[in-house]
């Protein structure tokens, strides 16, 4: 048994130690909290138990889960509390065990995007353009089809409704598959500049292995992911002469245009010197004033995320693959796959090609 498997799961049902001893007879917190120190022992009927009451199966607990998260995005991360954060980001840390035991049975598309090093010279900037680039993209057009622009090129994203103050995360799973969570709840122009924002931490902080020099903290990494999303969604070269003498009444056609929040227009005028600060903060009072930072007009379109779900459809097609099956097969309790994906409709996509 991994000791650091039952601590996984404990943490997963949002439980202390103290409260799983308390739940379980003739187990006490102090044995608890060395067993999971990989210090001491327990015995075969209170394992039983525990993995009983945590609803996890035998097997979950003989299996090795990593999948470092370093990238998690709260709204106002001060206001979630240990407990949900752990959760959330133990459930990331169960996508990727799972994408990784898929790839024994299916072949995820390779991931053709190059990470570049900050370090070595090559800004924010100058990464998104290349990227854009590397997807085919023209100069002057939106990236539209964001979801599958990037899952043809490697990139697993997944959309989570469990959490509203979580913006994003990105990471690599164990076996170095690049995953990209996202908050399903957003608007569709949040959603696309959050899945920039993540793609930009992945080719410049996640991906590549670089070591990261130590002036580049954790702020000056979510700057230049910021940069890169913002470059990347509205290239400077073909959207700045539209910026200049920016009025609010311009606002509606830039974001159907650019497919970005007019937010963000605003930041990128200001970010060109387009306009000035005094311009600026006319335009977020106007904005507030009109409810318009809590809740935009003029919903942009997205597509959706399919390849995860190709992906357990295969295995419920191909490999006639029920929720117990799943169960045994994984080492994942049920509620757990049932919350994550759904198994109401039967499977009927049998190929993992995104058109």
């Amino acid at each position: 048994m991994n000791h650091k498997q039952l601590t996984f799961a404990r943490e997963f049902r949002g439980l202390s130690q103290t409260e799983l001893a308390k739940s379980i007879e003739g187990l006490s917190q102090s044995n608890l909290s060395k067993f999971e120190k990989g210090l001491g022992t327990l015995s075969e009927s209170l394992l039983l138990n525990i993995y009983n009451f945590l609803g996890f199966p035998k097997e979950f607990f003989e299996k090795e889960i990593v999948n470092t998260i370093e990238n998690a995005h709260y709204r106002k991360k001060a206001t979630i509390n240990k407990s949900n954060s752990l959760k959330f980001e133990n459930t990331c840390k169960l996508l990727g065990y799972i994408v990784d035991e898929m790839s024994d049975s299916i072949e995820w598309p390779e991931f053709i995007l190059k990470p570049l090093n900050v370090d070595d010279g090559y800004d924010p900037e100058y990464i998104a353009k290349f990227t854009r680039k590397l997807l085919g993209l023209k100069t002057s057009e939106p990236v539209k089809n964001i979801f599958s622009s990037l899952e043809k090129c490697g990139i697993i994203i997944y959309e989570i409704d469990e959490i509203e103050k979580f913006d994003g995360v990105s990471f690599l799973t164990d076996k170095g598959f690049p995953i990209i969570v996202v908050n399903r709840n957003f608007s569709n122009d949040r959603k696309r500049f959050t899945i920039a924002h993540e793609l930009g931490h992945i080719l410049m902080h996640v991906a590549g292995g670089f070591p990261i020099s130590k002036h580049r903290d954790s702020k000056t990494r979510e700057d230049e992911a910021n940069i890169f999303a913002s470059e990347f969604l509205m290239p400077k070269n073909e959207i700045i002469n539209s910026l200049r003498g920016l009025k609010l009444s311009d606002l509606s056609t830039l974001k159907n245009y650019w497919l970005t929040s007019m937010a963000s227009i605003i930041r990128k005028a200001r970010d060109l010197n387009c306009i000035n600060d005094n311009k600026y903060k006319y335009f977020i009072i106007e904005m507030s004033r009109k409810g318009y930072n809590k809740n935009e007009p003029f919903p942009v379109f997205i597509d959706e995320s399919q390849l995860l779900k190709r992906g357990i459809n295969i295995f419920r097609n191909e490999l006639n693959y029920d929720i117990k099956d799943f169960e045994s097969g994984f080492g994942i309790p049920n509620d757990i796959f049932t919350n994550l994906f759904d198994f109401k409709q039967p499977g009927k996509i049998r190929v993992l090609n995104i058109n």
